[in-house]
């Protein structure tokens, strides 16, 4: 048998070498330029068949094994963020003003030594594997669609045809030793939402002249509230969050429009036609009521991402094997999103947490955060587990 922990821990030089070179040079979305000619060199060194440009940046690499049998797509994100880093470790970002501070520096590194576990027992290897390290996934960054759309656009659940799908994220938010795989839902579907509020403008001494879409504005959002906490069953879950407000420009000026931002999140469909629903009606109710014309605009960022309920199980069986003593937590869920949910609606997938953080060492800055850095021996974990599972899932009669 395997020790997939034991040879992920071996290659730690390798990986750590990897994910300190990548987070010295983050790339934001669409333009992995180096990261993606980092990975494209490192899997045809090892005799992998490798597709560069899916999706503008992304790679994709293929390895067969010795036995015929199904296509399991592995995917690792590579992209950075416009963050200005602060940790003021040795292997800081060299680019200003961009950051991988959400760990896909990890992911990415990752990624390589998955394959490189996996390319040295391919005897072992019933089907197909497909290496699929995707630009973009914070966001569209300029395009009109992010980088796993991008990617299924340009064929890569296709020729040969993926059957199946395992992707992974370091955690933050939880400690080193845990994980995280659920059956069901596990991190939910994001909207995002603009809503213009037009009144009249006019002096600020002379409120009644005016039609006042600041106090129209305000109010919406204190009556948005209810939505989560009057409309939405208290078993289900749902968030409204009204994050930017934009409206005036200097003290005695009542302005002509109040611009409101946020996002609404759910895991289930039924509950986010709801929100919707509600959104819609109290936005313009309040804000006509108060004189103001109202327009209201919704995007959609992600489905909710649901785990295939016997894939997660063959992985939570892996993980009790592989890390047997880490926290196997199989009920974790998310409300933050993320956009392998546009391929697991279309293949069954499970994407599963790796916690990462170390409070003794000061390692447990939250995701997106200026000084976010994570436990490395995470990715000794977060390697062993995506290879054993690899193996497992391939292994598993499909039917």
């Amino acid at each position: 048998m395997i020790d997939f922990l034991k040879e992920a821990r071996e290659l730690f030089p390798y990986t750590q070498s990897l994910r300190r070179d990548f987070h010295m040079h983050p790339e934001l979305g669409y333009r992995e330029f180096r990261t993606g000619g980092i990975v494209a060199q490192e899997l045809e060194a090892l005799g992998i068949e490798v597709t560069k440009g899916v999706g503008k940046t992304g790679v994709v690499g293929l390895l067969e094994g010795s036995k015929p049998g199904t296509t399991l797509l592995l995917r690792f994100d590579m992209d950075a963020l416009p963050i200005t880093e602060e940790t003021g470790a040795e292997y800081a970002s060299q680019n200003p003003g961009i950051m991988h501070a959400c760990g896909h520096d990890g992911h990415t590194a990752i990624g390589l030594t998955v394959a490189k576990i996996l390319h040295a027992h391919r005897d072992q290897l019933a089907g197909t594997l497909k290496f699929c390290f995707q630009p973009s996934e914070e966001g569209t960054n300029g395009e009109e669609i992010g980088g796993a759309v991008m990617m299924m656009r340009d064929g890569v659940l296709d020729d040969p045809k993926v059957d199946m799908s395992l992707a992974l994220h370091l955690w933050n938010e939880k400690p080193l030793g845990w994980l995280g795989v659920t059956k069901g839902p596990i991190m939910a579907g994001a909207d995002l939402f603009t809503v213009r509020v037009s009144g009249r403008g006019g002096h600020g001494a002379i409120p009644d002249r005016a039609i006042d879409p600041v106090v129209a504005a305000t109010s919406i959002v204190n009556a948005l509230q209810t939505i989560v906490s009057r409309n939405v069953a208290p078993l289900e879950t749902a968030v409204v969050s009204v994050t930017s407000i934009h409206g005036g420009t200097t003290f005695n000026v009542i302005p002509q429009e109040v611009r409101l931002e946020g996002t609404l999140r759910s895991f289930d469909n039924g509950v986010r036609q709801r929100v919707l629903e509600r959104f819609e009606q109290i936005v313009h109710g309040v804000g006509e009521g108060m004189g103001c014309q109202v327009e209201v605009d919704f995007k959609r960022v992600t489905p909710a991402l649901v785990n295939n309920a016997p894939l997660a199980s063959k992985v939570q069986e892996t993980a009790r094997r592989v890390l047997p003593e880490s926290d196997l937590d199989s009920g974790y869920q998310t409300m933050t999103a993320e956009d392998m949910a546009y391929l697991q609606e279309k293949v069954p997938g499970c994407f599963f947490f790796v916690g990462s953080n170390n409070k003794s060492r000061h390692l447990d800055h939250g995701h997106h955060h200026p000084r976010f850095d994570f436990d490395e021996e995470a990715l000794v974990h977060a390697a062993a587990l995506m290879a054993a599972a690899a193996i497992d899932v391939l292994d598993q009669p499909q039917g």
